[in-house]
């Protein structure tokens, strides 16, 4: 039996606006007693009118504009009717029949396991549109009782509603990151699964692929459609829906695949979706127009809008490969942190002026680069996503606090590539560089870790580590040349790693002749 996964996404965003949706409210309640942040307006209470907050509004058309969706000339809101502890009102605030942007879609580059090579999926869009959250409902198994905190009650949400174009869990997971870039990059949300400023429903239903006698696919109805909840994580999401995918496979193979819509909840303890409830209709929530919000004419924060687009995730990608010639892995990384593509940018017009000023006979910064740019991004690549990337996440510590400003890192990569620091005296000064920010030239004075420089120097090291080690150097003369690599480290510990190896390779080869 060959079947077919559908699986469609609802994601909701918590805009960081500075108030909530509809009230003054502060819209950051992490950290604080439970329902101290609350009004007459966010708790629901009789006779309190709900304003619209302007700033949700226009991240809403952003992002709309970032999806390539229609925005629409005027959109309205709408109370959705449902009782649940989580809702003071009784109703939700969200839009029904009329959102503010229909349509688009986000390309993604997925890698294929089969065929080992990456292709792109268009994914479109159905919908966005505004909505105010519900609380936070806090369960205890130990009581056997169930607590509401109102501080979240009416934060600002989008949901963005996908066509069911997903056919894999790796794509849903690759959908999901590359849209939390972006919401980073419009700087409408920090999409923080964890913190539940980016949560994903998914709907799944299989469908069974024949083929005719032309051997064209022919497709069976679709089974009703199972919702899974609670996923808070990319890689719960990947997990649930295939989970989920192998669970259905085998009711369809019993030949009793789903018979109507349910939802379902992601247990992660359990690595398994457990069935909640069945799933809702349109219809059972009674939608009717909020009549204390006035309908909306979007056509001018359109416009104004337009040109508020920042460069987004895939176009600084692919810039960052053609520019400046990173490979896909490395710009991948680069672009995922907003701040460490900007610094990096800052980082490369640093160092061309560094380029600039060196009394070689290289020529100008740019021609230098684009005759080494293998060898520069090389450096550039492993220092910074790998070195310092990591000081930072050893260190738990932000761009913010980060010490060592771009013209810094930049002569300290001039230094590297010159020659004047080798691998291993060149992490000792970034080390000192990242706890006090100290210029690295500085730091080489102070920790005397300049590169020898001096081949008179060097050549009364390498003899006196060959006439301690005569043994070594009978093996590498009777032909085992592997050992010329133990003679080189010798020769490195003796220089307290001052040495540059390669060209103490190239003189011990030569003196060994």
């Amino acid at each position: 039996m060959n079947l077919q996964p559908i699986i469609g996404l609802e994601i909701h965003v918590q805009l960081k606006t500075k108030s909530k949706m509809f009230c003054s409210c502060s819209n950051d309640s992490e950290g604080i007693e439970p329902n101290t942040n609350v009004c007459p307006v966010c708790m629901g209470h009789p006779g309190a009118l709900p304003v619209l907050n302007l700033q949700a509004l226009k991240f809403g058309i952003l992002t709309g504009l970032a999806l390539n969706c229609k925005i629409a000339d005027f959109a309205k809101f709408d109370r959705k009717n449902y009782f649940y502890p989580d809702l003071p009102k009784g109703y939700q605030i969200s839009q029904f029949d009329q959102p503010i942007a229909l349509g688009g879609h986000l390309i993604i580059k997925v890698l294929d396991p089969k065929k080992k090579e990456i292709r792109e999926v268009k994914i479109n869009l159905t919908r966005i549109h505004l909505e105010d959250d519900a609380a936070k409902l806090i369960h205890d198994p130990k009581t056997n009782s169930s607590l509401v905190d109102f501080n979240r009650g009416g934060a600002p949400l989008m949901e963005i509603v996908t066509e069911p174009d997903f056919r894999s869990p790796e794509e849903a997971k690759t959908f999901l990151q590359e849209l939390r870039l972006i919401m980073r990059y419009l700087n409408v949300s920090n999409a923080n699964m964890e913190k539940g400023q980016l949560r994903c429903d998914a709907n799944i239903s299989l469908r069974e692929i024949k083929t005719d006698k032309r051997g064209r696919p022919e497709f069976s109805a679709l089974s009703p459609k199972t919702e899974i909840k609670n996923m808070n994580s990319f890689r719960a999401v990947e997990r649930a829906i295939a989970y989920e995918i192998d669970r259905q496979t085998k009711l369809w193979k019993k030949g009793t695949p789903p018979a109507f819509s349910t939802t379902r909840g992601w247990n992660d303890e359990k690595q398994m979706t457990e069935e909640q409830r069945g799933k809702e209709e349109a219809h059972d929530y009674r939608y009717m127009p909020e009549p204390d919000i006035p309908p909306l004419n979007l056509r001018e924060l359109e416009k104004q809008l337009k040109n508020q687009i920042p460069e987004l995730p895939e176009q600084r990608r692919q810039r960052f490969m053609i520019e400046y010639g990173f490979n896909l892995d490395d710009a991948n990384i680069l672009i995922n942190d907003n701040n460490l593509s900007k610094y990096t940018e800052q980082v490369i017009s640093e160092l061309k002026s560094w380029l600039d000023s060196l009394e070689e006979t290289e020529g100008t910064a740019d021609e230098i680069w684009k005759t080494n740019h293998k060898k520069l991004t090389k450096l550039l690549s492993g220092w910074l996503v790998n070195r310092l990337n990591k000081l930072m996440l050893d260190n738990n510590a932000t761009f913010d606090d980060l010490k060592i400003n771009a013209e810094n890192f930049a002569e300290f990569l001039t230094l590297l590539y010159q020659n004047k620091l080798n691998n291993a005296t060149g992490g000792k000064i970034l080390e000192a560089m990242f706890k006090t920010g100290i210029d690295p030239s500085h730091a080489i004075e102070e920790m005397d870790l300049g590169q020898i420089e001096d081949s008179s120097e060097l050549e009364l090291i390498i003899d006196k580590v060959i006439s301690q080690n005569s043994e070594q150097v009978e093996e590498y003369k009777a032909g085992k040349e592997v050992v010329i690599q133990f003679l080189i480290g010798m020769v490195m510990k003796e220089s307290k790693g001052k040495a540059d190896a390669q060209k103490v390779g190239e003189m011990l080869k030569e003196k060994l002749k």
